[in-house]
């Protein structure tokens, strides 16, 4: 007892905003779960989730020999409503965790600093997973304490409302554990009702393959031409479900600035990200996660918002992309092109 609670003080300490610990094999349902997920298809490209699916639904195979899993969660809350920028159609909306540092390697570092204090204080052995590993954080989590899983299948914490990132550590060393969350949900439907491509099969569940953050990030190649409306001026992932549920009431605005909003990436305009070659692209991107889908997908995103704009003086920088030597980005600004030349242009 005397560890656990000098870990959890170093863990605050460190700058984590919540923890709490659980056992390797406490998430029993996550293989039948994960199972029909990828039954249904409804993981899409990401063929990577079908590989290891024996770690991947079963962490206490992930490393036999570990006896607790510290779970830890780290405030990117914003201080604005993601919402806002819907509404202004010749701007992008980037999903609030991308504003500004990649978020891996910020909680990495506070991980692997806190495991070096666990192993020279408990002793014992540790691995530490942020995000690049075949573990179920979400599930791990609510077992451990720190939220449930919401009907969006996102993590809700009394504390911190839906802006946290989650970090696990586990150890060797056998420590008491917590006592799993409860589902707060109740009868409450907004993060399912506002999905603008309705992909939530029914609650709890998510078919990835119409979700926008998934569309914008993790899709490769031509978006279904149906969908493209839907995805407004949303050009690097989604944050309509995490934005409306009711307890971010308790959220507050991240501690850390490298989570805080890059002045140009709150509301930037269209009309400068279509412009980026890939050496642009990289050069305004580095450090952030947006860079890893690289220029063509981003551009190919920022077309769709275009499209959608219906914006007449974004015509002309949509008409050079029709050529693009990338087949989704020359097929993405035709599409744009018969939408801002149908006649419907905003003011």
């Amino acid at each position: 007892m005397e560890l656990r609670a000098e870990l959890i003080r170093q863990a605050r300490a460190e700058g984590f905003d919540d923890v709490a610990l659980c056992r390797p094999d406490s998430v029993p349902w996550v293989m039948p779960k994960l199972l029909a997920f990828l039954e249904a298809g409804h993981h899409g490209q990401m063929q990577w989730m079908a590989e290891r699916t024996h770690w991947r639904g079963a962490p206490d195979q992930l490393w036999p020999e570990a006896r607790t899993v510290v779970m830890l969660a780290e405030n990117y809350g914003p201080d604005h409503d993601p919402l806002d920028i819907l509404d202004h159609p010749n701007q992008a909306a980037i999903s609030v965790y991308a504003q500004n540092r990649d978020y891996h390697d910020i909680v990495k570092k506070r991980l692997k600093r806190l495991a070096r204090w666990l192993i020279a204080t408990g002793g014992g052995e540790v691995k530490v997973f942020v995000d690049t590993a075949p573990v179920p954080e979400k599930a791990l989590a609510q077992a451990a304490g720190l939220g449930w899983q919401g009907k969006h299948t996102n993590l809700v914490s009394r504390q911190l409302g839906s802006w946290f990132f989650l970090g696990a550590i586990f150890t060797t060393i056998d420590l008491p554990t917590d006592t799993p969350a409860v589902d707060n949900c109740g009868s409450c439907r907004a993060c399912l009702d506002i999905c603008p491509t309705d992909a939530f099969p029914a609650p709890y569940q998510l078919d990835a393959r119409r979700c926008i953050s998934y569309l914008t990030i993790e899709h490769k190649g031509r978006v279904d031409p149906a969908l493209r409306p839907a995805l407004g001026n949303r050009i690097y992932g989604c944050d309509d479900c995490l934005a409306v549920c009711p307890w971010n009431k308790f959220a507050k605005r991240a501690s850390e600035t490298k989570y805080h909003a890059r002045d140009d990436l709150k509301a930037p305009q269209l009309a400068e990200l279509v412009t980026l070659d890939d050496a642009a692209f990289r050069t305004k991107f580095s450090g952030s996660p947006i860079k890893r889908i690289g220029r063509n997908r981003f551009v190919r995103n920022v077309l769709y918002a275009i499209g959608n704009s219906r914006m007449r003086e974004l015509y002309d920088c949509t008409q050079a992309l029709t050529n693009d030597p990338d087949p989704a980005v020359a097929d993405a600004a035709q599409w744009a092109i018969v939408r801002l030349s149908c006649g419907q242009f905003s003011s």
